[in-house]
Formats: C-alpha cells, structure tokens, sequence
C-alpha cells in the first residue's frame, strides 16, 4: 500500500472506461483540470500537523457538518476539530450511526455527507453503512484513523485492515501514510464521492501521520488518470432513443433513483409529458416523478402496484432511466417484460446491458441526457407525427382503477399499520422527510405516502439494512432543519440503533419517530405465514399489545429525554399525529401499537415471474385478453 495511493480496483475500471469512450465524444467527458469542490481560496503553503491539515482541507471543502466518534487512533484530529469554526461536530452514540446519519444528509442536501471513526471496531462498526452508501449510489466520504504506520501489520492493538475490509464495497479507497498528502487525498476523495454514479470512499490516515508536521496548500492539484465520468450521451444514440420512442405502442418509463441522484426530475417531467407515456417509479425513485400526475402508473416490483408491474410486463419499450434492473424489480429476469425493446441511459457504464441486454444504451447523465432526448423527440414527433397510446391508457386506467394499492380491516380488531402511516403522509404533507427502516413498514411507507417531489423519501433499497431509519432521519434532519422529518420505523429496526435518540436530545434534533409495533419481525413472519406454514421461528419480539413488552417504548423515550407517545386505538391516530408534529423542542417517539397479522400486498413471490404478482393470499388478477 503506498503513501496515498489510489488502491481500489473500482477506479481504473479500464473496461468500463473503454465502453464510455465508444459512446461519448471527448468533450462529454468532465474536465478535472479544476474538480476541487469548494470555494476554491487559495492558501499558501503552510506547515501545519496531519490532523490540522484534515481539519483545514474540511473547511476548504465547504463541509459543515460531519458525524462521528473519536478513539484512539483518530484522537489527534479531535483535538483541532474543536477549534474550527466552520465545522459543525454531531457525536453519534455508534459509529454505524454516523454513516446512516452521513448518508440521511447527503440524500436531503445533495453534498457528501461525513462520517468519522477509529480504527478497529470503529471503523468496521461503519461497515454496514458503508455498504448501505454503495448499494444506493450515496454520496459518502468515511475518515478512518489507523494504528501507527509502523504497527500495521503487526496486529496491533485496535488494528484492522479497513482498506482491505472495505473495497468491494467503496468507490475508492485511500491508504495515508505521509500528512503532505492529505490535501490532495481529501480533494479527490470528495471529487470521487460525489461524481459521476456517486458511491462512498474511504480514507484511512494513520495516526502518525496525524501528528506529523506537513505543508498544507489550497487548492491541490488532483491527479486521477484513470477516472473519467461521460455526462453526455452520444447524439446518435440519442436520436436512436427517439426513433424507437416514436414507433412505440406501449412505451413505459422506468425510472430508478439515478433520476433522483442526478437532479433530473424536471427534466423527466418535460421528457414524460411531451411523450406522453407512463411512468413507474421504484422504490429508489420515489418522488422523481409525482405520484398525483396523471401518467403516473405507481411503484413497481415484488411489492409494486399491478398498474406498474404490468405496464412494464406488457410493455413494448423500457424507457430506463437510472435504473438497474435488479431482482426486486425484474422478478425472474427472463421473463420480465419479455416483449420489450430497451433504451437504457445510466452514468455508470457497468450497469449498462449488466442484468438487462440495452437496444439502445446511452451513458451519461440523465440530467443532461433527458433534454436532449426531448428535443429529438420534439424533431420526430415534429416530422413523423406520434404513435396513439389510447388502447395502452385504456388498459393501464382501468387496472388503476381495478386493481389501486389498498388495504383491509385486521381481523384482531387492532390497528392496520397501513392507516396509521397513510395518516402520517396526510397530516404532515409531501414538504416533509420520511425515513424508513426496512421491511413491511418501508413497503407501506412506499406504498401508502404521496411522495411529490424528489428527496423526500430516502430509505435502504439495494442492502436493506435494519437500524437505518433514526440515525438517517437525524442526518436528514441536521441537512434539512426546516422540514418535519419522520423516521417510520418497525419495533425490530427501531431496537438497533435507537441509541441515537440521545445524539438528538444533546443536539437538539427534533425527529419524530413512528414505530410501527407489531410486535414481531414483521416482514420474517410474513414469509413464515405465507412458506412456511405459519411457523414463526424466532419472529416474536415481545414489544406489542398483550406482550411483556420489553422495551416499553414510551418509557424509553422518556429515558431519553424525549417526549413518548403511545396509540392503540383508530380514533386516537389523527389526535397523536398532530401532538407530534406540535412538538419541536426535542424529538418525538409514538408507539403505533397495530396488528402482527397484516401483510405487504400485492406481492410477487421470490423465484416467480412478475405475471404471477397477488393482490392478496392466493389472489392474482383477472387479466383480458388484450392485456
């Protein structure tokens, strides 16, 4: 490993590189004589500590808040971070915190968010968020401290190999071993992080080289040879999108969360309208295209409405937008929209013609793609007219109509969590944040919120990661202190990381929490029910009504210092929501006590084709002959 070398193999990526290169002309590539993100001051050569250097290359990066956990190895930049004046500081209560709260902030701002830790247990404590950051695109930078660079190797106390650790699952990562390298290390990582499909980077710097005396200089001279990002699509790719589009007679707009990530959603709605197709948005996606516009079909995918999952079965063109096609979307891939011609736009060359073979592949980004493609469509339509997709709404309104996401009454008598989080939607609107943990409760928060402008739903879709929504909800929180942010999360995800809530009382970070308690790992025990005859192994968490309750989640809120708040009955769901959203001085936590027995639907069973998706236990839809 050599003193703040670039080490990753995601970075050279030379096959990759090679297919931009075919499908872009030179001047799509993004010009890195300047990619140094910040102001830009220029500071003269200084000599100052490693730990001061990371601290001054922070500042001069325009980041302003950061979230971590000091220890041993990363002490001695603790010491001139309490200097800064620029630098807001959050003390998480777990360095896996940290991360999901660094990622909550960088979905609602758009900038890299922060996180720091030792070495050791502190950093492999971000390892999951790491990984979360990877799957999901999140921009994320990770300051690690290691041993003494004359321990590594050695087993030293606290020693871990976060570098190796940690490479499949970064966009880069950096070994540093030399203070007058951090400069240049910090710049690039921030450019790496937050250009082109943006991901997480780690930096490790050992903590001799946080004591040394280096030079520090602003702005460094970033020298990344082997990374080019295409923003433009190739032009005549692009006008062979909007043939096809032209000749389409059931054309449907897949969109993934590259839309959301690339600031594009304006640019789809130009794009959708003029073209007049409908539009599916993934769970990624959510709130990049409207969900009250007309041409929107709904969510699709294993928990997808029948509207969207069937628009893309019977579709004769994807229009894929920042997506990936990945299994929870696909079902069984060879049967996922079979009869479908395929435009594929993506910044990341590596997911194109990956899982799905693109007719007509265009790398770059959607930003810069969309209005391109629209005016080709504008010049085609122009000369050629547009085809009728009449008979295609047909179909697709009245499957809306037959077939809308909906719910029943619980058969215990106790609340269906469906109600409460549609409520939540009602009440508080589509300027607020919803955070969502992972399982049945992030498939009704998909399902049952309106989500009407982008970064307004931020949850973990590619790892699917428990404990995610607090500490998230808080980054989101700290990013966007003017909006009211919910964290919607089940009794079991809430159990992991709940720790966070003393971060948010000390830092004064007014979330509000709704845990979604049935008591049980809700989403296990609806596959336990549904395969394996209602044997529920190890699901029962003892949290809800009629249990020992363990924890008793009012209690411990109160333990917290936050205000707690208990609902068990229909009539009191309004009254308890809006409690909530009165209270701003601290955080809030309800216990939504709701039935154990309700169940995400409709649903497409693993290692099934879409067309088997069920509206309910053993029901699937009643398809015509013309669909």
């Amino acid at each position: 490993m050599s003193n703040g070398t670039p080490i990753s193999p995601s970075l050279v990526a030379a096959k990759a590189a090679g297919r931009a290169k075919d499908q872009a002309p030179v001047s799509s590539i993004v010009d890195a004589s300047n990619p140094v993100q910040g102001p830009n001051n220029t500071v003269a050569p200084t000599e100052m500590t490693g730990s001061q250097a990371i601290v001054r290359s922070l500042e001069e990066l325009g980041v302003k808040d950061v979230f971590g956990l000091p220890g041993g190895a990363i002490l001695p930049l603790y010491d001139p971070l309490m200097d800064s004046t620029k630098i807001n500081h959050i003390l998480v209560r777990h360095e896996q915190g940290s991360g999901h709260a660094a990622q909550g902030y960088a979905m609602v701002t758009g900038e890299v968010g922060v996180c720091i830790a030792t070495s050791g247990p502190g950093a492999t404590n971000l390892v999951t968020a790491i990984a979360d950051a990877h799957m999901d695109s999140v921009p994320l930078v990770a300051i690690t401290g290691q041993v003494h660079s004359a321990f590594i190797g050695s087993d030293a106390f606290q020693e871990a190999d976060i570098v190796g650790i940690t490479m499949p699952i970064t966009k880069h990562s950096f070994l540093v071993t030399d203070p007058n390298d951090i400069p240049r290390v910090m710049a690039e990582a921030f450019h790496i992080a937050g250009t082109g499909r943006p991901g997480p980077v780690l930096v490790d710097i050992t903590k001799d080289t946080q004591q040394r005396t280096g030079t520090f200089s602003w702005p460094p001279k970033i020298d990344l040879p082997g990374y080019r990002t295409v923003t433009r699509g190739h032009a005549k790719q692009v006008r062979e999108a909007a043939k096809l589009i032209a000749t389409a007679q059931r054309p449907v707009f897949y969109v993934g969360g590259g839309v959301i990530k690339g600031h594009a959603s304006a640019e789809l709605m130009e794009l959708a309208e003029l073209v007049g197709a409908p539009v599916a948005t993934t769970l990624q996606a959510r709130g990049a295209f409207p969900d009250s516009h007309e041409q929107h079909v709904g969510m699709p995918g294993m928990h997808g409405a029948v509207s969207a999952v069937t628009a893309l079965q019977q579709s004769d063109l994807l229009i894929t937008l920042g997506a990936r096609f990945d299994d929870r979307v696909t079902g069984v891939l060879s049967t996922f929209a079979p009869n479908a011609k395929v435009i594929h736009a993506d910044i990341d060359p590596a997911e194109i013609s990956k899982n799905r073979t693109a007719d007509v592949p265009i790398v770059g980004s959607v930003k810069e793609i969309l209005p391109e493609l629209t005016e080709a469509c504008r010049t085609r339509f122009a000369e050629d007219g547009r085809p009728d997709l009449a008979p295609w709404w047909s179909t697709l309104n009245r499957l809306r109509e037959t077939y809308p996401i909906g719910y029943t009454e619980t058969e215990d008598g106790l609340t269906a969590p469906q109600r409460v989080i549609e409520r939540i939607g009602a009440l508080t609107g589509p300027e607020g944040v919803y955070v969502a943990g992972v399982g049945q409760h992030q498939m009704w928060a998909a399902q049952f919120v309106k989500y009407e402008r982008p970064h307004q739903w931020l949850n973990s879709g590619g790892l699917g990661t428990m404990g995610y929504s607090v500490p998230a909800a808080m980054g989101a929180k700290v990013g966007n202190p003017d909006r009211v942010v919910w964290a919607i999360d089940g009794d079991g995800c809430f159990q992991m990381t709940n720790q966070e809530l003393a971060t948010c009382v000390i830092n004064k970070i007014p979330i509000k929490v709704a845990i979604i308690n049935n008591s049980s790992l809700g989403m296990v025990r609806q596959w336990q029910t549904l395969f394996y005859d209602s044997r529920y192994s190890n699901t029962d968490l003892n949290t809800g009504h009629g249990t020992a309750r363990v924890p008793d989640f009012v209690k411990l809120a109160d333990a917290y210092g936050c205000a707690g708040l208990r609902c068990e009955r229909d009539e009191d769901i309004d009254a308890t929501i809006q409690q909530a959203l009165e209270i701003n001085d601290r955080p809030v936590v309800i216990d939504f006590v709701v039935s154990r027995d309700a169940m995400v639907w409709p649903m497409v069973p693993s290692g099934v084709s879409n067309d088997a998706i069920q509206i309910a236990r053993g029901m699937t839809p009643e398809w015509e002959e013309e669909d």
